[in-house]
């Protein structure tokens, strides 16, 4: 019986349940694809309505920031891009680097797999891509059809329920996170611009400082997200592009907690009994001083034993799914369709490209590099996944929203017809993707499971 004069809010309730680090991260997701699929749909009816006028000048907008004689002038549409999207690198960064140290990419032979699935799923989208744009402008798309939207595809898998094993959305993940880290070093080595190398000098030089403030046994985030945002400026000098700030950041920030969690049990047990001794002499903590004092020293021992990189993955996760990210489709999927016109720009060679990479690449690339390192012997499926499953996960691969939008704004920056050519593909790649990749793992499933139930009566 709970206490007549205990008050619980419905969201308290949420207190009582502990997530994993992992099911945090694919609930948030989950949800971040349902809202970006809503952003997007937004933007493309804008872009298809006498609003678009009105769309186009408000991401043209120049917004400046200045400091004596120091101007700083993008448009907002570049403000989105260059600046917020740093923010999104950034959580990607720190995703990586939790994946690789104690997530599924930690062990390498469970990790194997995945990171072969995630080489196929590369490599094939790129290569049927430059097959149709082998030469000039175009040519420079062929990253696009590479990257993988772990969003919206963890998105369609969670409306499957059960049907699917819970072994496939590990995969999936771990698959999407090795593909995040090879769009970054994509965008690193291939799309960057003309280097200025004295504001690079200057990056590097940040670089040391920050591991060396790490070394030096700092764990407050504060040092480390002032002198990032300094990151980011001289990278958006440099002509590498200012968004992997956000990833070198990450990799700098400290993994190791303050206290180790045998210190801080030792020390939560006493102030816990201490809590409850002084509770006896006044329950009220507003009067209470004591009680208070030993509270907010425990309220310390919570947050020095989590490090900071935890700390701040967690906390990110909200403005990132929730405003980053909509934003951003909102800023950039804004396609204008001309029915009319539909058939020539689905097959102009750009579309083309991408829709065969994305669809067909990465579904040859996934699922065959699987096979092939099965067979030989290089790795094993999972106990509870089939090749099935395998398959329905390519299809969803094909899902390349986000990281593919970015990249075509990047290789197409000087090009706006084929920009608009890669983006309807990527919008039109990714609805078949996932469509085809929800229906086969949904009527797969369905089998799978009616074969375990038999199996299990």
């Amino acid at each position: 019986m709970l206490d007549k004069e205990e008050y619980i809010a419905p969201w308290e309730k949420a207190f009582k349940r502990v997530l994993t680090p992992i099911e945090e991260f694919i609930h948030r997701q989950t949800t971040s694809g349902i809202l970006l699929m809503l952003c997007a749909v937004i933007a493309i009816i804008i872009a298809n309505s006498s609003w678009f006028e009105t769309y186009h000048h408000v991401l043209e907008t120049k917004l400046s920031l200045s400091l004596g004689e120091w101007v700083l002038s993008m448009s907002i549409h570049h403000w989105i891009n260059d600046g917020l999207m740093a923010l999104f690198f950034f959580l990607v960064g720190l995703e990586l680097k939790r994946e690789l140290l104690v997530g599924e990419l930690s062990n390498f032979k469970a990790a194997l797999l995945p990171i072969i699935a995630a080489i196929g799923g590369m490599v094939v989208p790129a290569l049927i891509y430059f097959s149709l744009n082998q030469s000039g402008p175009a040519a420079d798309g062929w990253g696009i059809p590479m990257a993988t939207d772990i969003a919206f595809a963890l998105g369609v898998l969670a409306l499957l329920g059960n049907r699917v094993p819970k072994a496939l959305l590990g995969f999936l993940v771990a698959l999407a996170i090795v593909d995040d880290l090879g769009a970054v070093l994509v965008i690193a080595i291939f799309y960057t611009e003309q280097l200025d190398f004295t504001a690079l000098m200057g990056a590097i030089a940040l670089l040391v400082i920050l591991a060396g403030i790490n070394l030096g046994g700092i764990r407050k985030p504060l040092p480390y997200m002032v002198l990032g945002v300094v990151l980011w400026l001289f990278l958006l000098k440099s002509g590498v592009h200012a968004t992997l700030a956000g990833i070198f950041l990450a990799f700098i920030i400290p993994i190791r907690p303050k206290y180790d969690p045998k210190r801080f049990l030792q020390g939560a047990t006493e102030l816990l009994k201490n809590i409850e001794s002084i509770y006896k002499s006044e329950p009220n903590i507003i009067k209470n001083y004591k009680m208070r004092a030993n509270i907010r020293s425990l309220e310390n021992g919570i947050r020095n034993v989590q490090a900071p990189a935890q700390i701040l993955e967690h906390h990110m996760h909200l403005p990132i799914a929730y405003l980053v990210i909509p934003i951003f489709a909102l800023a950039n999927a804004g396609v204008p369709i001309d029915i009319k016109e539909l058939g020539n720009t689905l097959f102009h060679p750009v579309s083309m490209g991408v829709i065969g990479g994305l669809v067909l690449g990465k579904l040859i690339g996934i699922a065959g590099f699987v096979w092939i390192a099965v067979k030989l012997g290089i790795s094993t499926l999972p106990t509870s996944m089939n090749m099935k499953h395998i398959i329905g996960v390519s299809l969803l691969g094909g899902i390349g929203f986000t990281m593919s939008i970015f990249i075509a704004e990047l290789g197409f920056a000087q090009s706006p017809e084929d920009l608009l050519m890669a983006k309807t593909g990527i919008l039109m790649a990714s609805l078949i993707a996932g469509i085809t990749g929800y229906l086969w793992l949904y009527f797969n499933g369905a089998s799978n499971r009616a074969e375990n139930d038999n199996i299990s009566t």
